[in-house]
């Protein structure tokens, strides 16, 4: 299946201009974090975490208890958990004793309220303190950097080069780097989901990059006359098709998530759809551009 029948787009002919756009959008997003920061989840900064249930007859679900709180102005992460009575966790950050205290007391008020047939009762009430937070923070941090680092070994290695590795490396944390900053300028929350997400994007976008590197790399192993330019553009043009197919596949997914998917899941979907969209477009627009700018500045192969 093609969706372009034989492109010819002049992609490094024109590749200021995606480079430009990206340096922007990195720009914009460095910005946003160092002056709005992150709206980190209790996982990150520590909070409470408290278990309600009700009787086992009562027909209780989480959109009806999210609507109970909203009502009585409590703002809360609940999750749905299975099991013979209709149980539900809800987190909600601050750790001191009165704000447990009040914390709890408004939750089962609220239900109380909503639900005067059937009484909820309150399970368990956990602190997560903020040592809890900033150490997971910090393996979050671990985790991010050493799968970008496993990415450069493993591109480097396959392709012989790390020059290649290194661009496609900067196409994928441009691609993090987006979703993170429009994270931040959106206040959205920060939490376990968002940095699956982002390692996911992070899987996708390199995984795009590589389909072009390894035409490319094709193409210098069978042609030896073309210029380099022609060669790269070549390339993309070639697997085009394929880039976008699969985006679009991974795209209606995350769409169907977006929209349908609930509260819970709406955050990470949006993070897989602008990160699929920013890893599209710097696979096709920025990784390949990079290795062309390297490989005729410093005087590598098949310079023009």
């Amino acid at each position: 299946m093609e969706i372009f029948k034989k492109p010819n787009i002049d992609f490094i002919g024109l590749r200021w201009i995606p480079i430009g756009a990206s340096v922007v959008v990195m720009v914009l997003s460095v910005a946003a974090m160092a002056m709005k920061g992150f709206n980190y989840s209790i996982e990150f900064t520590g909070g409470t975490l408290v278990q309600v249930s009700f009787p086992a007859s009562s027909k209780v679900d989480v959109d009806g208890v999210r609507k109970a709180l909203e009502a009585a102005g409590v703002s809360s992460e609940i999750q749905s958990v299975q099991g013979e009575r209709p149980t539900f966790i809800l987190r909600e950050k601050g750790t001191g004793t009165a704000a447990v205290d009040a914390f709890v007391a408004k939750v089962l008020d609220a239900l109380h309220k909503s639900y005067a047939g059937a009484e909820p009762n309150l399970d368990r009430k956990d602190v997560i303190g903020p040592v809890v937070g900033k150490d997971l923070r910090r393996r979050t941090i671990w985790a991010i950097l050493l799968s970008l680092l496993g990415i450069v070994v493993y591109v480097a290695y396959r392709f012989e080069n790390p020059i290649w590795a290194i661009a496609g490396v900067l196409a994928l944390f441009h691609d993090v780097i987006g979703v993170s900053g429009l994270f931040s300028f959106l206040g959205l929350p920060m939490d376990l989901l968002i940095v699956t997400a982002l390692l996911t994007i992070a899987g996708y976008s390199i995984s795009d990059t590589i389909v072009i590197f390894d035409r490319m790399r094709e193409k210098l192993r069978t042609t030896r006359v073309i210029p380099l330019a022609e060669l790269i553009d070549s390339s993309i043009n070639e697997t085009l098709s394929r880039t976008i197919i699969t985006v679009l596949t991974v795209q209606i997914v995350s769409l169907v998530l977006l929209f349908a998917g609930g509260p819970v899941l709406r955050n990470f979907a949006l993070a897989m759809v602008v990160g699929n969209l920013l890893g599209t477009y710097s696979s096709i627009a920025v990784a390949a551009p990079l290795v062309y700018e390297y490989q005729t500045r410093f005087g590598g192969r098949r310079r023009k």
